[in-house]
């Protein structure tokens, strides 16, 4: 049973994150307000369900977070846009 509700969790993570990929297409690509903002209300929701549903997992240990990154790895990603080297 918990092997079949990790896999149902991690699915609909997935599905979740392909939302969110979508709406970030659709959003900049919309010339009408309205329909930008009906859509960035959507996300947003997207977005809060991605995280009740990550909470659930790490909750019930189906995800464990990679370890944080060091300052010193922070400090390279940041000098990397400051100096608009991406």
């Amino acid at each position: 049973m918990e092997l079949q509700e990790k896999v149902m969790v991690a699915d609909t993570l997935t599905g979740i994150n392909g939302e969110l990929l979508r709406y970030a297409e659709m959003i900049p690509q919309s010339e009408n307000k309205e329909l930008k903002q009906t859509l960035k209300q959507f996300r947003n929701a997207c977005e809060q369900s991605q995280e009740e549903i990550f909470q659930i997992a790490r909750d019930k240990g189906y995800y464990v977070p990679a370890a944080k990154a060091s300052q010193e790895a922070v400090d390279h990603v940041k000098q990397l846009f400051t100096k608009g080297t991406l």
